[in-house]
């Protein structure tokens, strides 16, 4: 019986084989046809794009460059380096016109240069045209509630069509990380591209906390306690790593913010040749006018109230008392972790409990920008985390506050606070420093590596990773003598000159310089 049976099986295996066989060159030459006839229409959308640019060539007379943004009414870092961008090159090449991709819908063209000169200080010398996108929601991370990194790349990818679609420049300059978008403007539209990358999309440091398995933001509690998603994250991260470098390797220049970014962005996209860094633009000299003598003197007052009371024998904290404000500046995104900032400083009242009036004497104040209903929420889910830790009285949150209101903050804290891990730069660290506080910064990237660094032998500020160690910081530097926080203000105020809007502008227009001058040379 069992000789019938391998018999009959015999059979249906060269049956199979006939069938495979037959079936094979049909499909190769499917295959091939389909993948000439993709070819064919990728080729027709090229010399369409061609012909349009020719066409809009033709209308004005010059070359156009244009930026894709689409947050770029979000008041952020990121939207500062495009301002200060575009003010470089416009002064630089008055023949050159310019354009900006932008997803913001409800405000006219006018209004985000208005925001933009209010929260940044900075006033293009000419008009720029604004392309307004209709699809932004394809780039939003709340679409994609799994493999976002994939659903925010593919809808970039469809958003950047639409971009390519409206207006077809000669040099697209990416200057908020779609690095997908890069091979759609450079094979499709024919342009040469740029990139300004504030923070690789995926990084070794993403895998090594799946690999690891420790929770963060973007590695939720579920995956980070079972092995087998852990397992399978980090495969999902290093395909799209693949993808991400090879889509990024499009960029005829590539610059990047710091060396955190830098290390990450050779290691993925591979063109050491085209990348170099270039600091983001500080509004430092904004800043510099801040007299650090007015904190000297009430330092010194509150010095001299110290000693008065050390010789009479007055309580501590009898009578007025300094009240210390402590402020942290950056946009109400998760990474952002302004739990971590509200959680310490719950922990420090809770060490000046003892202190007659340590609690009064201080006050946590954050400024940021929200983009979106979503960080509207956030920042409500955050006065809720301050009154389950009974201090909401002590906490102010200031959001989209114009430029002044900002120098006006900085101009009368004592510290300031940042808690992102592995932030890329760090734009409101700098600002800090140059407004005469004392920066308590995460031990990680880019305040580690390139800011709060010393400065000719001495310190420019703290580091801390953890709630207890920004605590222990903060109470450190209250605890400080006037004359040790001043010399700390002095030398953290001359080391962050390096990040200028001069120098940012320098570096570039040195780092785009060939593409320009190839642009003015076609006309």
């Amino acid at each position: 019986m069992a000789g019938h049976e391998r018999h009959l099986f015999s059979p249906c295996i060269c049956d199979s084989m006939r069938l495979l066989r037959s079936l094979f060159v049909p499909c190769v030459c499917l295959s091939l046809v389909l993948t000439l006839v993709l070819l064919l229409l990728l080729l027709g959308i090229r010399m369409w794009m061609q012909g349009r640019r020719r066409a809009r060539r033709a209308r004005n007379g010059r070359p156009a460059v244009a930026f894709f943004h689409p947050y770029c009414n979000a008041g952020g870092g990121g939207e500062r380096v495009l301002w200060s961008s575009l003010r470089a090159l416009m002064n630089r090449y008055p023949s050159v016109s310019f354009a900006v991709y932008t997803g913001d819908q409800g405000v006219t063209g006018e209004q985000i240069l208005q925001r933009a000169r209010q929260r940044f200080n900075i006033t293009l010398p000419r008009p720029i045209t604004f392309i307004f996108l209709r699809h932004r929601s394809l780039v939003e991370a709340a679409y994609y509630p799994h493999f976002t990194l994939l659903g925010q790349s593919a809808g970039s990818m469809f958003l950047g069509c639409e971009a390519l679609m409206t207006f077809v420049p000669d040099l697209y300059v990416d200057s908020m990380g779609y690095a997908f978008t890069l091979p759609i403007f450079r094979y499709l539209g024919g342009c040469k591209v740029a990139s300004y990358v504030h923070y690789p999309t995926v990084s070794t440091d993403m895998l090594s906390l799946v690999r690891e398995r420790i929770p963060r933001f973007n590695n939720a509690d579920f995956i980070s306690r079972n092995t087998l998603l852990s397992a399978v994250k980090v495969v999902y991260y290093g395909c799209f790593g693949l993808l991400y470098g090879l889509a990024g390797s499009c960029s005829d220049v590539i610059m990047v913010n710091s060396t955190w970014t830098l290390r990450h962005i050779l290691s993925l996209w591979r063109s050491p040749s085209r990348t170099s860094i270039v600091y983001p633009p500080c509004d430092v000299k904004a800043f510099l006018d801040v007299p650090l003598e007015k904190k000297k003197e009430e330092e010194v007052e509150e010095g001299w109230e110290e000693l008065g009371r050390e010789l009479t024998g007055e309580e501590e904290g009898a009578g007025d008392r300094k009240c210390h404000a402590i402020v942290s500046v950056g946009q109400f995104r998760p990474e952002k972790n302004h739990r971590l900032q509200i959680r310490a400083f719950s922990k420090l009242l809770d060490r000046k409990k003892e202190e007659t009036g340590g609690r009064e004497s201080l006050r946590l104040v954050l400024i940021g920008g929200c983009r979106n209903q979503e960080d509207e929420k956030r920042v409500l889910m955050l006065r809720r985390l301050c009154q389950e830790l009974d201090v909401a009285d002590r906490v102010d949150f200031k959001l989209n506050v114009p430029f002044e209101e900002l120098k006006r903050e900085l101009e009368e804290a004592t510290i300031g606070l940042h808690t992102m891990w592995n932030e890329h730069f760090g734009i409101g660290v700098v600002e800090c420093m140059a407004a005469g506080t004392i920066v308590l910064a995460h031990k990680s990237g880019g305040p580690k590596m390139d800011i709060v660094i010393p400065f000719e032998g001495g310190p420019t500020g703290f580091l801390a990773n953890s709630e207890d160690s920004y605590a222990a910081a903060m109470e450190t530097i209250l605890a400080l003598s006037p004359a040790a926080r001043l010399k700390i203000r002095q030398n953290a105020r001359r080391s962050v000159e390096r990040f200028s809007d001069q120098v940012f502008d320098a570096c570039f227009l040195a780092a785009m310089e060939t593409l320009m001058l190839g642009l003015e040379r076609c006309f």
